[in-house]
């Protein structure tokens, strides 16, 4: 095979790698989407577990359980949550940020229940 032949056939594949390209290049930005979207939901998944735990400890001592389910939260996380307080029980439901405005809203819940040892009153 000659030399020019050789490089007849290498200009015919040059469109390949960019077709490949372009098939590829999508997929991986929804990969990262889908990655930093699931990052978020497990910051707070674990958030609101927080400020659930901080809820019944303060539900417990007999103080406000909301502001400390809200002050155990990140800045970003407070606005859009929600907290119950069922007699030990605490629950802190949240909105998962969004990584793009067109994804579905997704929520998180956790709870908290503390109660005395052995479950004697006063204990």
């Amino acid at each position: 095979m000659s030399v020019e032949a050789g490089a007849r056939g290498r200009r015919g594949e040059s469109g390949q790698v960019s077709v490949s390209l372009v098939a590829v290049v999508p997929a991986l930005i929804v990969t990262a989407l889908a990655t930093v979207q699931f990052a978020l939901a497990g910051h707070a998944a674990l958030s609101a577990a927080t400020a659930a735990r901080a809820a019944a400890r303060a539900s417990y001592a007999g103080t406000d359980a909301t502001r400390a389910a809200r002050a155990a939260l990140p800045d970003s996380l407070r606005d859009g949550a929600r907290v119950r307080t069922l007699e030990d029980r605490t629950e802190v439901e949240l909105q998962v940020p969004r990584a793009l405005p067109f994804l579905p809203a997704l929520g998180v819940s956790a709870a908290a229940e503390l109660g005395p040892d052995g479950g004697v009153p006063d204990g």
